[in-house]
């Protein structure tokens, strides 16, 4: 549940410099401790938009380093929780082009919702603007915040897994993490953002990655929640919609996701 009682907690932001010469640096994630509970997470850039960014600002970027940044913090936290002993090993194993800022204090009663306005506020590509000055709407990052937003006010956000890394059912160093993972009476479900008119390709990619996933966990159940419902007429979005119909992934535009979301709620319970 979400946490009742507000903590301080500590954050570190991460960030990247390929030239230490030039010590010119871009911040990359955001690493959140709590180390009353003895826990800490971290986020750090997946998307592709985030990753060109790096590459126009460092052009020499290693997207080496870049891929695996996820995949290291994430073993590295889960072997050794909010401590110490993984923050000497950065030197070592970035070779020194990536380094940890100073631990800032911060006061908060949901972890999950501090860590994603921390990530918003000093690493999230800067938004476009618009009327809203917000994210640009119907993209998959808007569609993910939109569905974070609603996992947070029914009371299962902090219940569900994010970020899944998606090499540990397909093949090493698959780039691709899941948005959202949960379980529930031997059951594992998955939920993937989707944005229809801007990158229908991704469809294929949660095909064969929900493929994957089945060969190895039977009793697993999919989840692709869209912008809008597949329109009648539209060629990919009939494609899609027979994909996902083919691999057993339930379609959820936004319009339905409250009720997508309390249904999931109760059996979360």
């Amino acid at each position: 549940m979400i946490e009742e009682n507000r903590s301080m907690l500590a954050y570190r932001v991460l960030r990247y410099g390929p030239n230490l010469l030039r010590d010119e640096w871009v911040n990359i994630g955001v690493i959140l401790e709590d180390t009353e509970k003895q826990r800490a997470r971290v986020r750090v850039i997946q998307e592709e938009g985030e990753k060109i960014r790096v590459k126009r600002l460092h052009p020499d970027a290693d997207e080496a380093i870049l891929r695996e940044l996820s995949s290291f913090f994430h073993s590295e936290l889960a072997a050794t929780g909010a401590s110490t002993a993984w923050i000497r090993k950065i030197d070592e194993h970035f070779s020194n082009s990536v380094r940890l800022g100073p631990p800032v204090g911060t006061f908060t009663g949901d972890f999950d919702a501090e860590l994603d306005r921390l990530y918003q506020k000093h690493v999230a590509v800067p938004a476009r603007a618009g009327r809203g000055g917000g994210i640009l709407e119907n993209t998959r990052a808007w569609i993910r915040m939109k569905l974070s937003d609603v996992f947070r006010r029914h009371r299962i956000l902090a219940r569900m897994e994010r970020g899944v890394r998606a090499e540990q059912f397909t093949q090493k160093g698959d780039p691709m993490r899941i948005d959202f993972g949960y379980q529930y009476n031997g059951t594992r479900g998955y939920v993937q953002a989707l944005s229809l008119g801007r990158d229908p390709a991704q469809a294929k990619v949660i095909a064969y990655t929900a493929e994957c996933i089945r060969a190895r966990q039977a009793n697993s159940e999919f989840t692709a929640i869209t912008e809008v419902a597949p329109l009648d007429g539209n060629s990919r979005h009939e494609f899609i919609a027979r994909l996902f119909a083919e691999q057993k992934i339930t379609m959820v535009p936004l319009p339905q996701v409250e009720m997508f979301a309390e249904r999931l709620r109760m059996r979360l319970q």
